[in-house]
């Protein structure tokens, strides 16, 4: 069964674009996310992330966005980031349409055989799944980068064996944003990976990466873009903006941290290429009645 996840990211890899894909904290940045995708007409992956389970947990982060969608047409797919065996079981009980197993940690035959289990009982309901292959470091942590690129060979039977629908691969990308000049992509191991994969890659950590390289990532075969700290940062400088100028009430501020984050959204999008694709499945008029 294909859903609409799945469905975004091959018309993605058709058309030459990547689908961004931007982590949610509350419902301001969860509305952010959705405004910037209406005023682009770009589809779009709403996460429930690493940050967010620990304080919400997953069923309230996926009643959350539920909520707050119900009150948007924006192409939308909600996607569990970074899922652990059990939570991506949750997830697909609740109604995620999209989930992420991480097993990257795992040695690899556990991590083929686990995968592969969820993504049977993942398509039994229709719900897509992404995994991982490779590690991804933090931000300025010294890294051997060799140890942490994703290996080609066991990316093509990785992808096989599972039958993933998405696969995130390391190639240079850190969670973060880099302080000092960042590792450049790996782009010629994204195109040998692309070229031995058949599902569409994704990559983790766009945050900070240069431009000229997101668009020849993309070009090598990633159809699939998180960004979660570029957006955070611009949502936090609304706040700060708001408080520069003396007290200042909690919602006044929260209204304009979304302001600049659906700015910043928006051009992550239009960066990507997917400005425009949402028109292709349906109409993203804004409701009317729509009070944020």
């Amino acid at each position: 069964m294909t859903g609409l996840a799945q469905d975004l990211l091959h018309r993605a890899r058709t058309g030459g674009y990547a689908v961004g894909a931007f982590n949610m904290h509350n419902d301001e940045t969860t509305q952010a996310l959705l405004a910037a995708a209406e005023s682009c007409a770009a589809p779009v992956f709403l996460q429930v992330g690493r940050a967010v389970i620990p304080h919400m947990g997953v069923r309230k982060a996926y009643e959350m966005t539920r909520r707050v969608v119900a009150e948007s047409d924006a192409v939308h797919v909600i996607h569990l980031d970074h899922g652990s065996y059990q939570e991506v079981l949750e997830a697909i009980r609740l109604g995620f349409t999209s989930v992420m197993y991480d097993g990257a940690h795992l040695p690899f035959e556990e991590n083929i055989a686990t995968t592969r289990r969820l993504v049977s009982i993942a398509h039994d309901f229709g719900v897509a799944v992404e995994a991982e292959l490779g590690r991804i470091p933090d931000a300025d942590q010294p890294v051997e980068w060799s140890s942490y690129y994703t290996d080609i060979g066991e990316a093509q039977r990785f992808a096989a064996e599972t039958g993933v629908d998405f696969l995130a691969i390391s190639a240079g990308v850190v969670h973060g944003v880099p302080l000092s000049a960042p590792q450049p992509l790996a782009i010629d191991l994204i195109t040998k990976i692309a070229e031995v994969v058949e599902a569409p890659l994704v990559l983790h950590g766009a945050s900070g990466v240069p431009d000229s390289e997101i668009t020849a990532a993309i070009a090598a075969g990633v159809h699939k873009l998180n960004a979660d700290t570029d957006l955070r940062l611009a949502f936090r400088r609304g706040i700060e903006q708001v408080w520069a100028g003396g007290d200042g009430q909690l919602e006044t501020a929260m209204a304009h941290g979304r302001e600049l984050m659906v700015e910043a959204a928006i051009q992550k999008m239009t960066l990507y290429g997917c400005a425009g694709h949402a028109a292709e499945l349906t109409g993203t008029t804004t409701p009317a009645g729509r009070h944020w």
